[in-house]
């Protein structure tokens, strides 16, 4: 501020007079805000909604803690804070409650149920929608709604609840979306402005803590970038494609080689990779810890920590290892001591004692919290993690070091994107502890630097929608809107709103082209005749020339007679056609050629047009056939759709089968099921299979009545899939029984590692299954009527015990 003139000063003071709220809470701060967070903050003082677009670690979430302090500075208003992950909407919950009191924070997971009637409610995105459908009490006095990592609207499988809940949302709500950065924030705020009005878009570059990039050829550190002048421009540094072109090796190295110092095996150069103990001993002896290590799949993390162990690698003091041990056993005293060894307990605690540990989604979600508090306490030193780490968990590192720049997406090994690259790299650097953050990429043979400082320098991550009208979402909009009212709400979704856009730079386009077909039409014009209609008739001449058939293939020989026959038909009307005595007949077809392609051309972008336009309404078209087909809506007395007793039971159930849940409750497939069976069936709708794990043979599924309640439902899934097929929808995967027989088990009180065995499972990866299957059951136990609903909730009782039941919040 002391370099302003006095007027700018004076301006300045005058400004902040304006924000009083503002400048309260400013000075309440550790550090003070950063422009972007001053301006996203007035935005919210004006009472206006504001989409926030920033780094990882840049400090979005203090805009977000600004809206709830400015609430809370009122007598009555209510916020929401949502979160895409439960993991997150634990950690906030926490966060606030030592903020504002646990009388005035709640906490809605789906599984998880605190205080909901608080005034700051924390809660994941699927929630609040389910909420906004049911026109819940919970959201009267609601004045913001906080919408953490929006940029998730993009996730195939659960992006499209964001748009519901941004379409949805009382129009005096205001919001606050946080989002990393995305190359298309501008459009995505125009959207905003466009259903909710009055949004403001605040797009930051700056990371608050510098990143410093670094390739790790055999020991040494080599900038990434040209440390000279010229760094700014993202110049590659020159040692880094000198040690390119010589496989990694630096001059001096190349030079002991020639003087016959140089180690090798075989006529080839030694291996210079570092193993990762080495790697993690000198980051810890340059002051580059705490570090996280990605690593693009889960046995490698655990590996990793293995590796390190066996090395005798230990990072922390005694008093260190002491704190450890005690923050462990109270935060995992509710796990029973028979579970304890097959968790892995007392291997886990060894690793975290020597300040390592892995992080990944096949942990205990226990495990997984301890780490993240661990790391953050600066306790434990090196994390080898997935990159579901990298999702908004707050878990800055000094140093993130990538060993390689591929994972497998499930089919193949691809390159990591810019934008997934950003994210990793993201969590480097601790704002206010830190200088600088550290980004480590480990050589490989083959190693581009051009291409890895591009990776580095890009901001490419465009926010594209995933939006696509469900069942339940039909049911619920046309009994809220009516038939027609919805489609034109589902025309204003970010899905329809990017195809239409796109359809303005294709119409252009069209036109454009369109005026370049008049002006080819005109120079293929002939005196003789149509032009035209002559060049088509060359046209298919030419084509059906290309087309052979083997000489000496019999069957082939009648469709050769009627190709000659077609051949001499259209050659004989190319010499008796008028224009074919054009002297400037050649001329002509050159441009008739040109026209042809541009025309084809043109067609095809015109074809696209007529798909993208209306798009999202015509699925919404088709989801309702098959409803209506199902007797599921039904034409009103006003000839308006209108849903009916079993529309409103699918208004009430939520997930990927809806339908098939509320198929099978009209039916009464399940009635006749106990509770272990119950479960056994919930976890078929839920769980999601490995690709090699194939279809398992009858003696894996549970005995008794529910052998016959699957078959029952398989066969209905089969027929729902060949209905939507047949209504252009894209049907849905079968069944999944790997599971089925391992959850019959724990529901009838087997032990965890009798189950895990039988599952063949990560205790981690049971326990997010368990939960979904928790989630399906508690609605179940709401919507089926009697028995059914009964047996649901002794289901949901008998499986929600042990590892299953444990509660970071409870």
């Amino acid at each position: 501020m002391t370099d302003l003139s006095p007027a700018k000063r004076f301006a300045a003071a005058k400004k902040r007079r304006g924000y009083p709220v503002l400048e309260a809470f400013r000075a309440s701060q550790r550090f003070d805000l950063d422009e972007f967070q001053v301006s996203a903050c007035q935005v919210v003082e004006d009472d206006k909604s504001v989409l926030v677009a920033a780094p990882t670690g840049a400090g979005k979430t203090i805009i977000a803690e600004f809206a709830i302090y400015r609430a809370m500075q009122l007598d009555g208003p209510k916020v929401f804070y949502t979160a895409p992950m439960k993991a997150l909407s634990n950690q906030k919950f926490q966060e606030l409650v030592t903020e504002y009191g646990a009388e005035n924070v709640g906490l809605l997971t789906g599984d998880t149920n605190v205080n909901a009637s608080a005034r700051i409610v924390v809660m994941t995105t699927e929630v609040l929608r389910n909420m906004l459908y049911a026109k819940s009490d919970l959201l009267r006095n609601l004045s913001t709604v906080v919408m953490d990592e929006v940029h998730f609207l993009g996730d195939r499988f659960r992006g499209a609840v964001w748009e519901e809940v941004i379409i949805h949302l009382p129009e005096d709500v205001h919001m606050v979306s946080l989002s990393a950065t995305v190359s298309n924030a501008e459009e995505f705020g125009d959207w905003l402005q466009a259903v909710r009005g009055d949004t403001e878009v605040i797009v930051s570059e700056e990371r608050p803590v510098p990143l410093e990039q670094h390739v790790l050829v055999s020991s040494k550190l080599v900038d990434l970038f040209d440390s000279s002048g010229l760094a700014a421009t993202h110049r590659v540094n020159p040692e880094l494609v000198q040690m390119a072109r010589f496989g990694g090796r630096s001059q001096s190295v190349r030079n002991r080689k020639n003087s016959g110092r140089y180690e090798s095996r075989g006529g080839r150069p030694a291996r210079t990779k570092m193993d990762r103990a080495d790697v993690v001993a000198m980051l810890s002896s340059k002051n580059l810890v705490p570090a996280i290590f990605f690593i693009f799949s889960r046995m490698g993390c655990d590996q990793a920590v293995n590796q390190v162990l066996r090395a005798g690698v230990r990072l922390t003091t005694v008093q260190e290892r002491d704190e450890i041990r005690e923050i462990v056993e109270a935060r995992c005293r509710t796990l029973l001591d028979e579970d304890l060894a097959v968790l892995g307990y007392w291997e886990w605690l060894n690793a975290l004692e020597r300040g390592v540990a892995a992080h990944h989604a096949g942990m205990l979600p226990a495990f997984k919290e301890v780490v993240e508090e661990l790391f953050q306490k600066k306790l434990v030193k090196a994390v080898f993690a997935t990159e579901t780490l990298a999702l908004g968990i707050n878990m800055p590192a000094r140093t993130v070091v990538l060993e390689k720049l591929e994972k497998f997406n499930g089919e193949a090994r691809v390159p990591i994107t810019p934008g997934e690259y950003t994210q990793l790299t993201g969590r480097a650097g601790r704002r206010g502890i830190d200088i600088e953050g550290h980004s480590v990429i480990q050589w490989v043979d083959g190693l581009d630097p051009q291409a890895v400082a591009s990776l580095a320098s890009r901001r490419t991550y465009p926010l594209n929608s995933s939006f696509k009208p469900t069942y339940n979402m039909a049911v619920n909009l046309i009994e809220l809107f009516g038939r027609e009212h919805t489609r034109e709400i589902l025309e204003s979704s970010f899905a329809q709103f990017q195809a239409d856009r796109a359809v303005v730079d294709l119409a252009r386009k069209v036109r454009s082209q369109k005026n370049s077909l008049e002006g080819y039409e005109k120079s293929m014009q002939c005196h003789l005749g149509d032009f035209a209609e002559y060049s088509r008739i060359r046209r298919e001449l030419n084509d059906l020339e290309r087309k052979t058939s083997p000489k000496n293939d019999p069957n082939q020989r009648a469709d050769r007679e009627r190709r000659q026959r077609k051949l001499a038909s259209l050659r004989s009307q190319m010499r008796k056609h008028d224009c074919h005595a054009c002297p400037e007949r050649e001329s002509h077809a050159r441009w008739a050629e040109r026209w042809w392609r541009l025309k084809r051309e043109t067609d095809q972008l015109t074809r696209q047009i007529q798909n993208r336009t209306g798009a999202v309404a015509k699925i919404f078209d088709r989801v309702t056939d098959v409803l209506t087909q199902l007797n599921y809506i039904e034409p009103g007395a006003n000839g308006e759709m209108t849903i009916n007793e079993h529309g409103r039971i699918l208004r009430r159930i939520y997930g990927e089968r809806d339908l098939l849940v509320a198929e099978c409750l009209r039916h009464g497939f399940w009635k006749d099921l106990d509770a272990a069976s119950m479960a056994a069936m919930a976890t078929t709708l839920v769980y999601e299979p490995r690709r090699d794990e194939g279809d398992l043979s009858d003696r894996y599924l549970p005995r008794g009545p529910f052998r016959e309640a699957f078959d029952k439902t398989s066969t209905l899934w089969a027929q729902l899939d060949d209905l939507e097929r047949d209504n252009r929808l894209p049907g849905s995967q079968p069944l999944a029984t790997g599971l089925s027989l391992a959850m019959y088990r724990w529901a009838n009180g087997a032990n965890l590692d009798s189950v895990l065995d039988l599952a063949d499972m990560a205790a981690g990866d049971f326990v997010r299954s368990t939960k979904q299957a928790i989630d399906l059951l508690d609605q179940l136990s709401v919507v089926a009527d009697g028995d059914v609903g009964r047996t649901a909730r002794k289901a949901l009782d008998g499986i929600r015990r042990g590892i299953v039941a444990y509660s970071s919040v409870a």
